[in-house]
């Protein structure tokens, strides 16, 4: 019997078990994330054992791998071919895996440009609660072999079935790329960033740093595409914010320690605080946050905010009532060492009108895929 084969029946013994004794089981990678979600003290299942590239056809733009293999093994692959993940996962670790940031469904800076992690996800094989192993979608574009389950697990956490392999999109590294950085104030930013996303700029992504209470901050945009369409958008859109060209050097590390969350507006985060993410409508001005910290970061040209606060329970009802009224959600990203991991974490499907009917579609989901709940870890609530 193969390795693979060996590895995939342990799975398989592992999640009858725990459906016969009614212990949950918390699915992990290279742990990178284990912060992210809602806190639990349930055995793992270590999915780093099924690793390896298993098929990568550049012509075709589709990479397929075990859940278990590392993400810098899959970009390096990617590299090798100048082919990225577009979508720019972060890793938040030497030991992220492909599987962990799939079911963690983040996605860096790029996404505003390209679409979410999800849009890149072809196909799946995953094992239900009841240790089935299961075959979803493909490694084209264009499938429409039954519903599309693969799409459902970017962002599961873990909470829907174990992820066994997954093929997913990529495409060709730009061929030119730069980056321009001026002083503007929020609201001006927003305004302009919105404007130039509906114009033909090659306009990759964005991040405003500023303090909270007002003044100018430092936009940095990206510029990514032809040769010939970056070359023309440096001096228009240069021109009307007075922004300055990055050398490539800085502009790739601002950049990555945007996506990883190493710059200073992230490094604050006190022992009794929480790093809030927003998600709002693109056509959200500036909002009135009140008891936050200085710092106050805008991905996605306004669309993504970051910002650590109390973490009580009181900031974060207000923090939540406040993304509710302007079309978004709230989510308390990162904890302090401090704060009570029992906390709630995102903003419930209840508490937003647009979703409450989405409770019901996700319960039997659940049920469908996990009957006996061996992956109820209430990582997602």
């Amino acid at each position: 019997m193969s390795t693979s084969n060996m590895n995939i029946n342990l799975f398989r013994d592992q999640i009858l078990a725990a459906a016969k004794n009614k212990t949950p089981l918390s699915i992990e990678g290279g742990g990178t994330k284990s912060w992210y979600g809602n806190a639990n003290s349930y055995a793992k299942l270590d999915a780093r054992t099924y690793s390896g590239i298993l098929e990568y056809q550049p012509e075709e733009l589709v990479i397929t791998a075990r859940t278990g293999t590392p993400l810098k093994e899959i970009e390096a692959a990617l590299a090798e071919k100048n082919q990225v993940l577009a979508f720019e996962p972060p890793h938040f670790g030497e030991n992220a895996t492909f599987g962990g940031a799939i079911a963690a469904g983040l996605a860096g800076p790029g996404r505003i440009s390209v679409g979410n992690l999800r849009d890149f996800v072809l196909g799946a094989r995953i094992m239900d609660g009841q240790g089935q192993d299961l075959s979803f979608g493909g490694k084209v574009m264009k499938n429409v072999a039954g519903y599309d389950v693969s799409r459902l697990l970017p962002g599961s956490m873990g909470t829907l079935s174990l992820l066994l392999e997954a093929s997913v999109k990529v495409l060709p590294r730009a061929a030119a790329t730069t980056s321009l950085r001026c002083n503007i104030t929020q609201a001006r930013a927003l305004q302009l960033l919105n404007e130039w996303a509906g114009q033909p700029l090659p306009l990759s992504a964005s991040c405003w740093i500023g303090n909270s209470k007002g003044g100018d901050g430092e936009l940095t945009i990206r510029l990514a595409g032809a040769a010939a369409a970056v070359k023309a958008a440096i001096p228009l859109m240069g021109a009307a914010v007075n922004a300055t060209e990055l050398d490539s050097g800085t502009a790739q590390t601002f950049w990555n320690q945007l996506r990883e969350q190493e710059l200073p507006a992230f490094a604050n985060l006190k022992g009794d605080d929480t790093l809030y993410r927003l998600a709002l409508p693109a056509a959200c001005g500036p909002l009135a946050l009140e008891n936050i910290g200085d710092d106050l970061v805008l991905e996605w040209h306004g669309q993504q905010r970051w910002f650590i606060a109390p973490s009580d329970v009181a900031t974060f009802a207000s923090i939540k009532a406040l993304a509710n009224a302007n079309g978004g959600h709230a989510t308390r990203f990162k904890q302090g060492t401090h704060v009570d991991p029992s906390k709630q974490r995102f903003t419930l499907l209840s508490e937003q009108a647009h979703s409450t009917a989405l409770e019901a579609v996700q319960a039997r989901l659940r049920a469908a895929f996990d009957p006996s709940g061996v992956f109820a870890t209430s990582r997602l609530p």
